[in-house]
């Protein structure tokens, strides 16, 4: 009996020594499962945006010059009616400045200028015209007439910042214009040039006559040098 005793006793001590060691493996395994399932994962690289740049307005800073400006209204045989186109962009301006010009005339009333051509409808010439910033640009538009009368001449236009159309101004100018006699060349595009008239050959005649005639005055007048006669005493 003792002996039975003995050996329960042991089997109890061995029984409870064994039972820490196997909560404590249990503990371990439940650390390392949890460490397990809370494990983060790793942060994904950001990428930065960029902004897309917004396309900026064309306009003009400062209002630029667009003026028709009425230089001689009378024609005659040896000068045309002459209108100037005078554009100036200013240099704080960015954008080039466009203008498109249209004039308007009666039948036997004929226009030419650089850059002009004819239009659709008779009597009507239309030009566009570009000036960069910093830059003056005049256009000269002659004025030629088949008859005598007086005759109104209208001009419109409009101008906008470079491709901007919708930004347009408007300019606008009616003028009379005085025939006194025909143009010489009305068909002509080139200015008529009234140049020098040519002297009658009575004028220069009389005008050669005239000079003789000062110079032989002139030689009659002249008085002749004095002679001094010097006598020596003996």
């Amino acid at each position: 009996m003792a002996m039975k005793k003995l050996a329960i006793a042991c089997i109890l001590l061995l029984c409870l020594s064994v039972m820490p060691a196997m909560a404590q493996e249990n503990d371990t395994a439940t650390n390392v499962t949890n460490a397990t399932a809370t494990a983060t994962p790793p942060a994904e690289p950001t990428v930065a945006e960029t902004a897309t740049p917004i396309p900026t307005e064309a306009k003009f800073r400062v209002g630029p010059t667009v003026t028709l400006r009425p230089v001689n209204d009378v024609i005659n045989k040896s000068q045309d009616g002459l209108v100037e186109l005078y554009m100036y962009n200013p240099t704080v301006n960015t954008v080039t400045l466009t203008a498109d010009v249209q004039v308007s005339v009666p039948s036997g009333i004929h226009v030419y200028g650089a850059g002009f051509g004819s239009g659709g409808a008779a009597g009507t010439v239309a030009g566009t015209f570009t000036v960069p910033p910093g830059a003056t640009r005049t256009i000269n538009i002659n004025i030629k007439s088949e008859r005598t009368g007086t005759f109104t001449v209208h001009f419109t236009g409009l101008y906008w910042p470079g491709a901007d159309k919708d930004a347009f101004q408007q300019i606008s100018l009616t003028h009379p214009i005085t025939v006194k006699e025909p143009s010489p060349n009305p068909l002509d595009p080139k200015p008529t040039d009234g140049g020098k008239k040519e002297l009658p050959y009575t004028y220069i005649i009389a005008g050669c006559l005239a000079v003789i005639a000062i110079v032989v005055i002139a030689m009659v007048l002249r008085k002749p040098p004095k002679t001094e006669v010097v006598i020596e005493e003996e």
